[in-house]
């Protein structure tokens, strides 16, 4: 089904102000420069797994019609290190983006677009009016309808301007390592060779390959996929000729797994949407599981109340991933668990079976403590197992340390998720001390230690955190739970593990491209820099009594699944949660009428909405097989609480201003 944008209202198209430019070489651009151009706003912020969808969906489109299209990345920070113009820098060369990109800190075209949600885009028509504005991810076909559209009117009318745009590409740089993502020590002999052991396996996500490193952490002893041009794709075969498409996760298989199955290590292979396997012996790369089709969520059973779990089927190659970030061979499951960072849910993949399954989560991004089918994850990027069996999560997008109580669960009892450090999608810090006043900033990596604790690379921080959990001391005294630092000044670390000598650890750290040892400290620090939310302009409502209203159409050929009743839910909750004194929690519909309180000066109102439609026309009934979609945003709102300010709001879904 081809998805037809309907076009905005003639509305002029704001200047675009920011810090600066980055691939333009070193030049402004303005809207005038762009004028005779089909223009593209991506609205982005670079720890959002949507975004980097966008950016890899925008790619063939900007290809091409690359003549008379320009996609301008406008770069609105949700994190705080996001605003650091170096780390900006570094992810704009990290995901190889190529079209001009404004460095936006301040939100301040953010604002004059209206923007509320990640990823934003707007279509800017080439005499400078906005044709259309939508939120989220997958708009690729009707955004080349309206592309060809535009381009056949100013073609005619002698406004549509052929040629090159404003990108300039970066210099090349050559490095061992370019934004290493993850590593595991080899434990074990891979491929027959005793000399492997004290080596590490390392996901060199830049250069899309994995290789494995001597302990002087320099020396490449062998490598697989990228070739001699380091190129990204999808090909299985021997080591040179596979490829990958940043790889990220990775994990090795007990020895006489690997013997049965025919494979060493299992891969995220992360934008491919794959799982691939390793033979070190004779250096063959495989695809195990994923067919390269983006995973959505399954809209059909989602809004009938029906949570998708369970086995998906023992045909891997036909089951649709979406983003693995991370991968773990867990002794107590006996299965490999998978970090599902693009739906917000952990999967597991039996090697002997090939049974893929949901483990964990509903598919709805958020922070919300339950069974494991029932609990919300966002973004999960790092795994690691305890002795005890249970599963830990560095859950990124909510800036939080969780846990999944796997050991503790019977065939009676699901699993049950917790969370031990964290509070939301857009509250985040650097706060040591008890775990539910502790803050962490976006952390990508975890590993248990073997004397309990969990450390956790908290990659946005630039530090590695330890948690310690309430436990008797020497004495037999109890001692409390705790957060501390363990390391602080590194860029963006992405994974920590406890080094072979077990008195240092081992960081990847992704944004200086290398691999480092530091020394496990005899005192942690404690660091205390406050507790913070996300830094958007905020809205001044009144205190009372307030309208919120979510619009939503659903395009054309699509109708409203009213199958089950209401096709349309709202999720609102704040902080703190005394702003809300009445409309908080889910119901049907897209309008509530909330209560706020007077005696709050300021928060935030976290809202996700949600509905269903079916390929269909409007007045007929819904075919049995059609395909079905659901529809889903979130806004975390920052208000200010004023007299006589606006009693209502109004979010858009899905659609056109």
């Amino acid at each position: 089904m081809t998805e037809t944008i309907r076009r905005a209202e003639r509305v002029r198209a704001s200047e675009l102000v920011g810090r600066g430019w980055l691939n333009t070489g070193g030049k402004q651009v303005s809207l005038e420069d762009l004028r005779g151009k089909i223009v593209i706003l991506d609205f982005w912020t670079f720890c959002c797994i949507n975004c980097l969808h966008v950016l890899d969906e925008l790619r063939p489109l900007e290809e091409r019609f690359s003549d008379i299209l320009v996609t301008v990345g406008v770069h609105s920070p949700k994190f705080e290190h996001e605003a650091d113009p170096d780390a900006l820098a570094a992810a704009v060369e990290r995901y190889e983006i190529a079209h001009p990109v404004l460095d936006d800190p301040n939100l301040v075209t953010w604002q004059a677009y209206s923007a509320r949600a990640w990823p934003t885009l707007v279509v800017v028509d080439p005499q400078g009016y906005i044709a259309a504005s939508l939120a989220g991810e997958g708009h690729v076909a009707g955004l080349t309808s309206l592309v060809e559209e535009l381009a056949a009117e100013h073609e005619a009318k002698g406004t549509l301007h052929r040629g090159d745009g404003p990108y300039v590409p970066p210099e090349p740089v050559s490095r061992t390592l370019r934004f290493p993502g993850k590593a595991v020590p080899v434990t074990r002999a891979l491929g027959g060779q005793a000399d492997s052991l004290g080596n590490f396996l390392v996901s060199d996500t830049g250069h899309h390959r994995i290789v494995e490193l001597d302990p002087d952490l320099q020396t490449v002893v062998r490598s697989w996929g990228g070739g001699e041009d380091q190129e990204k794709g999808h090909h299985d075969g021997a080591a040179d000729d596979a490829r990958f498409n940043e790889p990220q996760g990775l994990t090795v298989l007990p020895e006489a797994l690997s013997a049965q199955v025919g494979y060493d290590i299992v891969v995220a292979d992360t934008v491919n949407h794959r799982l691939r396997g390793i033979n070190t012996s004779t250096g063959s790369v495989t695809t195990l599981a994923g067919n390269g089709v983006q995973r959505l969520l399954d809209a059909e059973r989602a809004r009938a109340g029906a949570v998708e779990s369970g086995s998906l089927g023992l045909d891997p190659l036909n089951v649709s991933l979406s983003s693995p970030w991370d991968v773990l061979w867990s002794e107590t499951l006996g299965l490999v668990v998978v970090a599902m960072a693009g739906t917000h849910q952990i999967f597991t993949f039996d090697p002997r079976t090939g049974e893929l399954s949901i483990f964990a989560g509903t598919g709805l991004e958020g922070l919300l403590d339950a069974e494991a089918d029932a609990a919300w994850f966002a973004q999960t990027s790092g795994l690691t197992e305890d002795a005890a069996g249970d599963l830990w999560i560095a859950d990124s997008e909510t800036s939080s340390l969780r846990v999944i109580r796997t050991g503790a669960a019977t065939e009676a009892a699901q699993p049950a998720v917790e969370t031990l450090v964290g509070e939301g999608l857009f509250d985040f810090g650097f706060r040591d001390g008890e775990p539910g006043q502790a803050r962490l900033q976006h952390p990508l990596g975890v590993t248990a230690l073997p004397d309990g604790s969990v450390l956790v690379a908290d990659t946005y921080n630039g530090a590695i955190r330890r948690y310690r959990g309430e436990h008797l001391a020497a004495d037999g005294t109890t001692v409390a739970a705790e957060v501390s630092t363990v390391a602080r000044g590194l860029k963006e670390p992405s994974d920590v593990l406890l080094d072979a000598d077990g008195t240092s650890l081992l960081v990847v750290e992704t944004n200086a491209h290398e691999l480092v040892r530091i020394a496990i400290p005899e005192d942690y620090l404690t660091v205390d820099e406050g507790a913070s939310q996300t830094q958007r302009p905020t809205t001044a409502v009144a205190p009372g009594e307030f309208s919120l209203d979510i619009g939503f159409a659903a395009p054309t050929g699509q109708k409203l699944d009213d199958r089950w009743g209401d096709p349309t839910q709202l999720k609102i909750s704040s902080s703190p949660e005394n702003l809300l004194l009445d409309g908080g929690g889910n119901s049907e519909g897209l309008h509530r009428t909330l209560r706020l309180n007077p005696e709050v000066t300021e928060g935030v109102l976290h809202i996700t909405a949600r509905a269903a439609a079916c390929d269909g026309a409007p007045g007929e009934e819904i075919p049995m097989h059609a395909a079905c979609h659901l529809y889903q945003q979130d806004w975390g709102i920052p208000v200010r609480l004023e007299e006589g300010a606006q009693t209502e709001l109004t979010l858009d879904l899905r659609g056109v201003r």
